[in-house]
């Protein structure tokens, strides 16, 4: 029995329908809900009086919080999760969602990264939330790779496959580079990487870099090692992380506290901090996962939560992640399955474009 089930069961059936209908309330409205609002709801007639002391026994438990004297109660972020473990139905995804989202996957069948750009902004758009697309590393063969100049802190880097993909990236170079250093750069790698993988090539450059240090100059090294970086991180297994829709977050009606902390947390997105740690969730099985609050790392201040899905190839690898950020009151049942079903379109969509 989960815990969630235990304390549900301990609960007598005025206690859960009483709990069951703050957070509801809450969840459609955001206000706090009071105890003679609830005596027009209640499956058997009972007094105000009766509810706020079931109310106050909930606060006891940490379930419900009063955020202001004499105010009505709403749900702390253990009451939450206890709501969406043990009492959150989820509906079915309604038609009008399901087009939305089809409709982002276009004509041209070999545009992945647009068609992921789509689904991202669709995804934003049908849920009033932020989401979150992970997409999975490219990973054919390597027929070429070049090195554009762009600035004296910026360059461009063009990747080749050998199934015809072309992937441009910009980042920051070593100082100093010259024309010259980067076609050097560019020759060292090109003479390595045919046939392999980035993920190949990564150990091999390495290698090679460290045995020939006399034949590669320092810049050139750098140039080397910086460029693969933008693939191929410290533990980052993925391509790249695909925002959407920060603005639904960045609302008229919110404080000054929420914007602090809504621009911190794109801060951490934008820098793909803890990124990884919360998509180990992937690992524990497929299905829709529900992050409330500080629950994870990556929201160290509560307010915000996570609804994510892992998606696969065909071989049943998880190859990356979709999700939808939005204040802790969102319409979880709703949300759960259009996350899902999202995650399976990219899952196919992955798998039928390799």
């Amino acid at each position: 029995m989960t815990d969630a089930s235990k304390i549900l069961e301990e609960m007598n059936e005025r206690s859960r329908e009483v709990f069951r209908r703050v957070v509801e309330s809450y969840l459609a409205t955001g206000d706090p809900v009071g105890s003679r609002s609830l005596t027009r709801d209640m499956t058997e007639r009972v007094s105000a009086a009766t509810i706020r002391n079931v109310m106050q026994d909930l606060e006891y438990l940490g379930l419900l919080d009063s955020p202001h004297i004499s105010a009505g109660r709403v749900p702390t972020q253990e009451g939450l999760r206890l709501f969406v473990d043990g009492l959150l139905e989820v509906g079915d995804l309604q038609n009008a969602d399901r087009e939305m989202i089809d409709a982002t996957l276009g004509s041209n069948s070999q545009d992945v990264q647009g068609a992921l750009d789509r689904i991202g902004a669709a995804l934003s758009g049908v849920t009033h939330g932020a989401s979150l697309v992970l997409a999975p590393k490219h990973e054919a063969p390597i027929k070429h790779i070049e090195f554009v100049g762009l600035g004296h802190d910026r360059s461009l880097v063009v990747l080749v496959f050998a199934d015809g993909h072309v992937e441009n990236r910009i980042f920051t170079p070593p100082p100093g580079q010259t024309p010259s250093s980067m076609r050097e750069a560019a020759n060292f790698l090109n003479a390595l990487a045919e046939g392999k993988t980035l993920s190949e090539l990564q150990g091999v450059i390495r290698k090679q870099i460290a045995a020939r240090r006399q034949e590669i100059d320092d810049l050139s090294r750098g140039l080397v090692e910086s460029g693969l970086a933008v693939w191929d991180g410290d533990g980052d297994s993925y391509e790249r992380l695909i925002v959407r829709g920060r603005a639904n977050l960045l609302d008229t009606e919110a404080g000054e506290e929420d914007l602090d902390r809504i621009r911190l947390l794109f801060d951490d997105l934008e820098r793909k901090r803890d990124i990884a740690e919360f998509l180990e969730l992937a690992d524990e099985g497929e299905g829709v996962r529900i992050f409330i609050g500080s629950e994870n790392k990556l929201f160290s201040l509560t307010g915000s939560s996570l609804v994510v899905s892992p998606y696969m190839n065909a071989d049943r690898k998880i190859i990356g992640a979709v999700g939808v950020i939005g204040p802790t009151r969102l319409n979880y049942g709703r949300i759960v399955p259009i996350v899902d079903y999202t995650a399976q379109l990219v899952g196919k969509l992955i798998t039928d474009r390799s």
